[in-house]
């Protein structure tokens, strides 16, 4: 089976956050191709420009911060959530808060993960393994394959 390359949306209005998750996800696998967005608006901007491509390849995950202005990470998985293009992406919200309530929120509007941003960025090292492990594998991308939406139509998927 040949090897897709992994691409990343990470989407942090911090650009430090968003340069120490790149660095480790880059250490657990350099071939992945790691794109940005500083807020969810801008996040949902890139994706629908990436439908237009003749030939998209599939986006694998999407990192989201929670606290952002414009769209917040919530917000933004909604938008996601909501559209039939986006709603098979692996979905990941990293924040720095853990309140059950908002935790709780995330996983009822479809969250694939939540993680609580780490106090040393040593510490994301070992949580870019397991989103690797956990999204990124060759079993994780054939199933986005056989999810309906890129079934029906994989140019138009991203």
């Amino acid at each position: 089976m040949k090897k897709t390359t992994p691409i990343i949306y990470i989407v942090d209005d911090d650009p430090d956050d968003r340069y120490f998750i790149g660095q480790a996800l880059r250490a657990t696998d350099p071939s992945v191709v790691l794109i940005e967005a500083d807020n969810g608006d801008h996040l949902l901007t890139l994706l629908e420009s990436r439908t237009q491509a003749s030939t998209p390849q599939p986006v694998h995950l999407i990192l989201l911060d929670m606290n952002m202005p414009k769209l917040n990470g919530l917000e933004t998985l909604l938008a996601l959530k909501a559209n039939p293009l986006f709603q098979h992406i692996p979905t990941v919200l990293l924040s720095t808060s853990a309140h059950p309530d908002q935790v709780a929120t995330a996983y009822r509007n479809g969250i694939n993960s939540y993680i609580q941003k780490p106090v040393s960025w040593l510490e994301l090292n070992p949580i870019a393994q397991a989103l690797s492990i956990c999204f990124l594998s060759a079993s994780t991308t054939q199933l986005i394959k056989q999810s309906p939406d890129y079934r029906s139509n994989p140019h138009k998927n991203s």
